[in-house]
């Protein structure tokens, strides 16, 4: 059949076919891509709401109960048994947390004008800046604390700000990542920020759920600025997403067996009073250590999810 057939014509004038797609694919119409694509973008935004209303859930269930605060105060106090060495061991990794989220979202922002994506340089730098002026904003100006179990009267901690910039940096890394290796960047990140939280819960900077806020923060802004991903920060059509199955499924588990173990140590402590126990308290404290890994692991899942989503050009 003649190249300018009429026929062959009016078969491409309704499909786009893009380089490294299989045929299937490649020429299924552009309205249906663009469908897709906005599908996904509302699915980015009801993840960031979602987000932002868990960070409410958090505060309110752990700040601003008898329960939770007393739940909080059992891990606090289960902080001090073996303090000493992992304190030595994690200090030092929480003190550089500043000087690394500086350095850290320079470089991202640079990898992202490397790639010659200006698009999503913008986004790193809003998405990093955002969640922890948020943090800020909820820590000292809206999120309140009452003394409502008496004999430990501190100011409000929620969300954590050292764990909102170490996740934040963390994702901004899996935002500028290449499609191919985004899985793993996740892995790392999520990992970053579950140690960062952790160590929080170590030095008794913070409660559990100042560290399990902080993930959500983030989640929220970077499911945000994904939402609003523009054209020039998508990826490339041929890009593939080799890792995303396995990364997901790691962090899923992580998070599944972390959100098991906080389960269990809440059902063995609760009711927490003032006379709780010293297995109660390590327990609780076991218990807050792995609700920090359970919701960052969950949260740079979801995060992988989105970004592979909504980067995908798919017209």
């Amino acid at each position: 059949m003649p190249a300018d057939s009429p026929r062959q014509t009016s078969a491409s004038a309704g499909s786009v076919a893009l380089p490294g797609t299989d045929e299937a694919e490649s020429r299924m119409p552009v309205t249906t891509w663009s469908a897709r694509s906005v599908v996904v973008r509302v699915l980015a935004a009801v993840v960031a709401v979602a987000a932002g209303a868990g960070v409410w859930g958090c505060w309110r269930l752990f700040v601003d109960t008898f329960a939770g605060q007393h739940l909080e105060r059992a891990a606090f106090d289960g902080a001090t048994y073996g303090q000493g060495d992992l304190w030595r061991l994690v200090r030092p990794g929480l003190e550089v947390v500043p000087i690394i989220g500086v350095v850290g979202l320079v470089v991202a922002v640079i990898v992202a004008l490397i790639r010659r994506r200006l698009g999503l340089a913008l986004q790193v730098t809003v998405m990093v800046l955002g969640a922890n002026v948020t943090t800020q904003l909820l820590k000292k100006v809206l999120f309140g604390r009452d003394n409502l179990i008496g004999g430990w009267d501190w100011h409000n901690t929620l969300p954590s700000g050292h764990t909102t910039l170490a996740a934040s940096i963390a994702a901004a890394f899996v935002l500028v990542a290449p499609r191919a290796a985004r899985g793993w960047v996740a892995v790392v990140g999520g990992l970053y920020a579950a140690g960062t939280g952790v160590s929080t819960l170590i030095g008794q900077w913070h409660r559990p759920g100042d560290a399990v806020a902080a993930a959500l923060v983030v989640l929220a802004w970077s499911s945000a600025v994904c939402a609003c991903t523009p054209q020039s920060a998508m990826d490339a059509p041929t890009a593939r997403a080799r890792w995303t199955v396995p990364a997901v499924t790691v962090l899923g588990v992580v998070a599944l067996i972390g959100t098991v173990m906080t389960a269990i140590a809440a059902w063995r402590v609760y009711p927490a009073q003032w006379d709780t126990t010293r297995a109660q308290e390590i327990t609780a404290y076991l218990g807050g250590a792995s609700a920090v890994v359970a919701s960052s692991a969950a949260a740079f899942a979801t995060l992988l999810v989105v970004r592979q989503l909504t980067a995908r050009r798919v017209a």
